[in-house]
């Protein structure tokens, strides 16, 4: 049997299941190269770090370490072991921190990128979309995690609002902040360790009690200079020259004025009769 054009049926039959057979692979091929996409997109976003490490209270963890604990280990001149989890290399968010421009109220900048913020709370969210590669999220690295033992919520910036003591919590505070002083300042490790060791527990511990009897930080913390005493000292230091100038003017007013005096006394007296 022949077919149009003189061409035998077979033959069209045989080239027509040839090109069903290339569809076929084609889209098997398609479908194979799509499955793998999108397994390395899954792979892809299953290895994507989310950290679940609250930033603003490592920051204020960090805060009370720094104004709290460090100006006594610097005047100790003690260097706080690797293994201490207030090390400053066990913070995730500590280069991130670091590399945090702040120049007025309403200006940061990244120290990265060089980008400009308007608040903090934005330039947080930069870092977390932009730069979380420098972010070591390993395990120890959270220092929300001794919130608890470092009294985060009195160095927040919003404070929360005081609940009743927790016996439990409160105890587990102490467990936490006492193998912190252990960890961070063996006492086995000469008299320095020894005397950061009971410092650490009458500034930090012995608070984490309900009987009100013991506060956090009795032994005070880094001296920071009073702002309302700075802007003194800078109004002085602009009011002082206008002083000195009001005084000169009066005094050569009166300089001036004493002349004056004189000559009209000369003149009275020039004028009376011999």
């Amino acid at each position: 049997m022949r077919s149009w054009a003189g061409r035998p049926v077979s033959s069209l039959f045989a080239a027509f299941v040839a090109f069903s057979c290339l569809l076929l692979v084609s889209g098997s091929n398609q479908e194979f190269h799509g499955g793998t996409g999108s397994r390395v997109l899954h792979q892809t976003k299953s290895h994507t770090h989310e950290v679940h490490c609250s930033r603003e209270r490592s920051r204020a963890a960090w805060k009370a370490i720094d104004e709290y604990l460090m100006p006594f280990v610097e005047k100790e001149k003690y260097e706080l072991p690797s293994k201490c989890r207030l090390h400053p290399e066990n913070d995730m968010f500590r280069e991130q921190e670091q590399h945090k421009m702040h120049f007025d109220i309403n200006e940061w900048r990244c120290g990265f990128c060089k980008k400009s913020f308007r608040a903090e709370k934005f330039i947080d969210q930069h870092f977390a979309n932009r730069h979380s590669n420098l972010v070591d999220n390993s395990q120890g690295r959270c220092l929300a995690d001794l919130c608890g033992a470092l009294h985060c919520d009195l160095t927040m910036e919003f404070k929360k609002p005081k609940s009743k003591c927790n016996a439990a919590a409160a105890a587990r505070n102490r467990h936490l902040c006492e193998s912190l002083a252990d960890s961070c300042f063996p006492i086995n490790q000469g008299h320095s360790a020894s005397r950061l060791h009971e410092f650490f527990l009458h500034q930090f511990c012995d608070a984490h009690t309900c009987n009100g009897r013991s506060k956090p930080f009795p032994k005070g913390g880094r001296k920071q200079t009073n702002r309302f005493y700075l802007a003194l000292c800078i109004l002085t230091l602009l009011l002082l020259p206008l002083f000195y100038l009001i005084v000169f003017l009066h005094q050569r007013e009166m300089k001036k004025g004493d002349k004056v005096f004189e000559r009209i006394a000369k003149t009275a007296h020039k004028k009376k009769p011999s």
